[in-house]
């Protein structure tokens, strides 16, 4: 019921749609079956004006940008989806050869038509985007060097007194050149995507700018909490991190980037409020040293991790000291990537001062 008063809405450019529930079919990527999905049945028509529709000697057309690793979903199995859309909606559907970036092109007799046709592949885009693993994020580098030293005799001491307690190794902690705090993640699949996404962000610099009044902020890493009700099973152990003169700038910084993203339809709002914080251990780790948890919550990603006891650590190092600096930059941070400072690689950058 409430899946009717409350349906999920995408944000598509800008435009909100209503996703009405129905039994979704079922992709298995071994298989390669890429079905026609009717998620793309579930919004109504839009008026012409709502994509940019050329009128031709032959028809209308209309050029949308997608990511050609989603041109398989569009396409479906043995081109199943492109053929019920096509004759579904009285249009061509003409895509670009995979691997190759380029735009799909909706041609028809009728604007309504090809209108419709745009509507319904945009839908199926956002679906399977969705279940795609995230490539960048936005983060606040934590890795200066005193926040470093400070890491490193954490580690140390954590390992000499806690590390009989079940689960804590050497494994599980963060390299302290990866220290960061994320703000919202980013699933860009092409160049395209990442060079708006660096866009946006250039836009934002005034914002920023407002709020630190052209300044680097003064912050300290100070004092660990974890992430779920159970401090004998903890997956994510994080530092926190506050701005030196008791302000809010820091979150109101995050707060308005995530907006700016959510609104722009690169980032989904996952909660009210960022999470400031900066993960010092994580069981991730011990299988990937290069895995990222997506989100602040409880217990993510599950599978296969063995929590760790952390009612000593919290005891012992509740309050410990990481460090303090002058936070100058947020960056689109790119995953499992390295630079040569050995943070992430860098897709965009902007400055407080």
């Amino acid at each position: 019921m409430m899946e009717v008063l409350r349906p999920v809405l995408i944000n598509i450019h800008g435009r909100i749609y209503r996703k009405n529930p129905v039994q979704e079919e079922r992709y298995e990527e071994e298989e390669e079956d890429y079905s026609y999905s009717e998620e793309a049945e579930q919004c109504l028509d839009e008026p012409c004006d709502a994509h940019n529709i050329e009128q031709t000697e032959k028809g209308f057309r209309c050029a949308i940008d997608v990511p050609s690793v989603l041109y398989k979903y569009i396409i479906g199995k043995k081109g199943e989806t492109r053929r019920r859309l096509e004759s579904e909606t009285k249009t061509s559907i003409s895509i670009p050869k995979q691997g190759v970036e380029g735009q799909i092109v909706v041609t028809g007799a009728h604007s309504a038509a090809v209108a419709s046709a745009v509507t319904r592949i945009e839908v199926l885009i956002d679906s399977f985007r969705r279940k795609q693993p995230f490539t960048h994020f936005l983060s606040f580098a934590l890795n200066h060097p005193r926040v470093q030293e400070g890491f490193l005799r954490f580690q140390e001491e954590v390992l000499e007194h806690c590390g009989q307690d079940a689960g804590v190794d050497v494994s599980i902690f963060q390299k302290p050149a990866k220290l960061h705090l994320t703000i919202g993640t980013l699933v860009l699949l092409s160049e395209q995507e990442v060079t708006r996404a660096n866009e946006l962000l250039q836009q934002c610099q005034d914002v920023i700018r407002d709020i630190t009044e052209a300044k680097p902020l003064a912050v300290e890493v100070r004092g660990i909490e974890y992430m779920n009700d159970d401090p004998s099973m903890v997956d994510v152990l994080y530092a926190k991190v506050a701005v030196q003169d008791g302000s809010d700038k820091l979150q109101q910084i995050a707060d308005r980037l995530v907006e700016c993203f959510v609104s722009a339809g690169l980032m989904e709002r996952e909660r009210d409020r960022v999470k400031l914080h900066g993960t010092v251990m994580n069981t991730l780790f011990r299988r990937d040293p290069s895995a990222e948890d997506k989100g602040a919550s409880g217990r993510p990603n599950n599978k296969d991790r063995e929590a760790f006891n952390a009612k000593n650590i919290l005891q012992m190092f509740g309050r410990f000291d990481f460090g303090a600096f002058d936070l100058n930059a947020v960056q689109i941070s790119q995953r499992f990537s390295t630079d040569s400072t050995g943070y992430y690689s860098s897709s965009g950058l902007v400055t407080f001062s």
